[in-house]
C-alpha cells in the first residue's frame, strides 16, 4: 500500500514526511483493516511532525503513519468480529483503543482510559490506503454523508461537541470561540445548537469570514477582542481552539464572574483571580457515544464540516499550508485521488 509516513520529527519545511510502499496490514482477533478513501489533516499532526509533542511522547515511535479522522471500507476482519462486515463504511477516530475496563471506560469516559492507543500517535494511522483498526472503536458511517465531510467529524466533530458540552450552554447564554479553523468552525456549529448566542475570534479575515457564514458574530483578535466582548458584561463562556498564552488570557479576561473556560490546547494560564469563581475546565476528544451523536445530527444535516480535498502523495504540502493559516476549516487527503 501507499503511506505518508514520518520518519523523524522536524520543520515542515525540511520535508520529514514522505511517501513510501509499505506491507498491507492485517487484523488480529478484534481488529479490522480498513480500505481508507478519506483522511482529515489536524493542527495535532503537524504538532507530532514537527516534534512538538516530543515531550509528551508524541510520536511513541518512528517512522510512523500520521492521521487519526479516518472514514473507508472494511477489507478483513479478524476473529471474533460479528457486528462488522468486509463493505461496511466506517469511520475511525483518536481514540483507537482503550482497556474497556478501567473506571472511565466504564463510566462513559473512555477518552480518558490510562492505556488507551491515539491513532497515528501510538499507532499507524490513516495517510495510508489502508488502516489497521479496533473494531470496538470504529463507527458505522450513516449513508448520505460524503466521506470527505465525514472524515472530519472523527476528531474536530467529536473535539468540538465534547467541548461544547462542557462550556455549559444553554439558550440565552452566550459563549465566545478563540480559533476559527479546523475544531473551531464545528465549534460554532454545535454551540449554535444550544440556542446560545455565539461569538467567533480569530485573526485572519478568512477565518473571520467563516465564522460569520456559520451564524457567529465574528470578533477581530487582531484588534481588542476583550472589550469586544466585554462591552455588555462578558460572555458566560469561552471554547479555546488557538494555541497561543495570550488567547487563553483573553478568554479568561472576556469572561463574567462565575463563567466558565474551557481549553482544548496547550498553554499557560497565567495569572488566575480565583474571588471571580471562574472555571477552567479541559476537553480532550470524546467518548464513544459522544461519537455515536455527532454522526447522528451530522446525518440528520445539523452540522457540517466544510472541507478542501487534496491527494494522500500532497500530504507535506498540507501540513505546510496549514502551519502558514492557508486552510479555511479543514484539508482531507483522498487516497485515490492521484
Amino acid at each position: 500500500m501507499r503511506a505518508v509516513v514520518l520518519e523523524t520529527p522536524g520543520p515542515i519545511e525540511g520535508g520529514p514526511v514522505r511517501v513510501t510502499e509499505l506491507p498491507d496490514p492485517h487484523p488480529g482477533p478484534g481488529q479490522i483493516v480498513v480500505e481508507v478513501t478519506a483522511c482529515g489533516v489536524c493542527r495535532s499532526n503537524l504538532h507530532m511532525v514537527e516534534g512538538d509533542w516530543l515531550p509528551y511522547g508524541v510520536p511513541a515511535f518512528t517512522p510512523i503513519i500520521p492521521g487519526h479522522e479516518v472514514v473507508g471500507r472494511i477489507v478483513e476482519v479478524g476473529d471474533g468480529v460479528d457486528w462488522l462486515a468486509v463493505g461496511d463504511r466506517v469511520g475511525v477516530q483518536p481514540l483507537w483503543s482503550t482497556c474497556g475496563h478501567c473506571s472511565f471506560c466504564l463510566t462513559g469516559r473512555d477518552q480518558l482510559c490510562c492505556s488507551k492507543q491515539i491513532t497515528g500517535e501510538t499507532v499507524h494511522g490513516g495517510y495510508a490506503e489502508r488502516m489497521l483498526a479496533t473494531a470496538a472503536h470504529a463507527h458505522p458511517v450513516p449513508d448520505g454523508l460524503d466521506d470527505a465531510e465525514a472524515a472530519p467529524l472523527f476528531c474536530p466533530g467529536i473535539t468540538a461537541y465534547n467541548a461544547v458540552g462542557k462550556a455549559g450552554l444553554a439558550p440565552g447564554s452566550s459563549v465566545a470561540l478563540f480559533g476559527v479553523g479546523g475544531v473551531g468552525h464545528m465549534v460554532l456549529q454545535f454551540a449554535a445548537l444550544t440556542g446560545a448566542e455565539v461569538f467567533g475570534v480569530a485573526r485572519s479575515a478568512h477565518h473571520l469570514a467563516l465564522a460569520e457564514e456559520l451564524g457567529a458574530h465574528p470578533v477581530d483578535a487582531g484588534a481588542d477582542p476583550v472589550a469586544a466582548l466585554t462591552a455588555t458584561g462578558g460572555v458566560d463562556a469561552a471554547i479555546v481552539f488557538a494555541p497561543s498564552d495570550r488567547m487563553i488570557a483573553q478568554a479568561l479576561e472576556a469572561v463574567r464572574p462565575g463563567g466558565t473556560v474551557v481549553l482544548g490546547v496547550h498553554g499557560s494560564v497565567g495569572h488566575f483571580a480565583f474571588a471571580d469563581e471562574k472555571r477552567l475546565v479541559g476537553s480532550v476528544i470524546g467518548a464513544r457515544q459522544q461519537m455515536r451523536e455527532v454522526l447522528e445530527l451530522a446525518a440528520a444535516g445539523r452540522v457540517r464540516a466544510h472541507v478542501d480535498r487534496f491527494p494522500l502523495e500532497e500530504a507535506g504540502d498540507v501540513l505546510g499550508r496549514l502551519k502558514a493559516g492557508a486552510i479555511r476549516a479543514r484539508a482531507v487527503l483522498l487516497p485515490e485521488a492521484r
